[in-house]
């Protein structure tokens, strides 16, 4: 058998003759997936791709908040890998947060404990239980109600500047009944701005509802759970600190009987760009 040939490649390159802080100053002014990439260019930019000098403009100016009292890095390479791989809890674990792999853009998961949900507090309609496959401590089971509505905010100050946002809500179903062709009207946006609104639905099998085919449907995700994009915004570079996102999913019209749902909680990531 031959030998594995390294990722690396043993060629040199004209900016090896560079300073290796040079390099890494230079490759500080990408991106993530770009400083992975010049890593592959020859061993100097390998060795130039560890320095602190890069992975710390990526990391978000908070981070040493971010981690963990029990962990410690010797690199900030491994401390930004560690925040894309492993979500923190913050706000009491009432919100996760964590960074988006390939730019460094922060993400946002909302628990559904700190969420606007009509009934919430009332057993016979929803109740609070834990599961173990949920990062938060507990989520929002849906027993039966027929005025469905959830609604989140956060600060925009959370999220990353100059950054166009996706807003998922993320469930299981259990024994779900009651969503079967019923629209969900959703809306996504910065406080005291027109949002963006759509329909969504619940049940993955709907093809029409009133003269209606646009719903955007249930996707799996590759944790186990489901999501529906409820819509998208922009982070503006001047936003204010006080300017706070909402979201909305509600049924609050057809008014049938629901059941079966459950909540974890709503995602904000980066939207992606077709």
């Amino acid at each position: 058998m031959g030998r594995k040939r390294s990722v690396t490649s043993e060629s040199s390159s004209p900016f090896d003759s560079l300073p290796e802080d040079c390099i890494s100053n230079i490759i500080s002014l990408t991106n993530p997936r770009d400083a992975c990439v010049a890593a592959t260019v020859s061993k100097t930019f390998e060795s130039a791709v560890k320095s602190d000098i890069i992975w710390e403009k990526f990391l978000p100016a908070e981070y040493e908040s971010l981690i963990p009292p029990s962990r410690s890095f010797s690199l900030k390479k491994e401390l930004y890998f560690s925040l894309c791989n492993d979500p923190v809890l913050i706000d009491d674990d009432k919100k996760s947060v964590w960074l988006e792999k390939a730019s460094g853009k922060r993400c946002l998961m909302i628990s559904a404990m700190n969420l606007s949900i009509i009934w919430g507090d009332t057993p016979n309609y929803w109740q609070w239980i834990p599961i173990p496959e949920s990062r938060f401590e507990k989520v929002a089971k849906l027993v039966d109600v027929c005025w469905f509505e959830i609604r989140g905010r956060t600060n925009a100050r959370v999220l990353s500047p100059r950054t166009r946002y996706s807003a998922y809500i993320v469930f299981k179903k259990v024994e779900c009944y009651g969503f079967q062709n019923v629209a969900i009207e959703a809306a996504v946006g910065v406080v005291g701005q027109e949002p963006s609104r759509r329909f969504i639905c619940f049940d993955e099998a709907i093809r029409r509802y009133g003269g209606r085919r646009n719903f955007v449907k249930p996707k799996q995700r590759e944790d186990g759970w489901m999501e529906i994009e409820l819509g998208e915004f922009f982070i503006e570079e001047g936003i204010m600190n006080s300017d706070e996102i909402e979201m909305s999913a509600l049924e609050t019209k057809q008014l049938n009987w629901k059941c079966g749902l459950i909540i974890q909680g709503i995602e904000i990531r980066p939207a992606k760009i077709l």
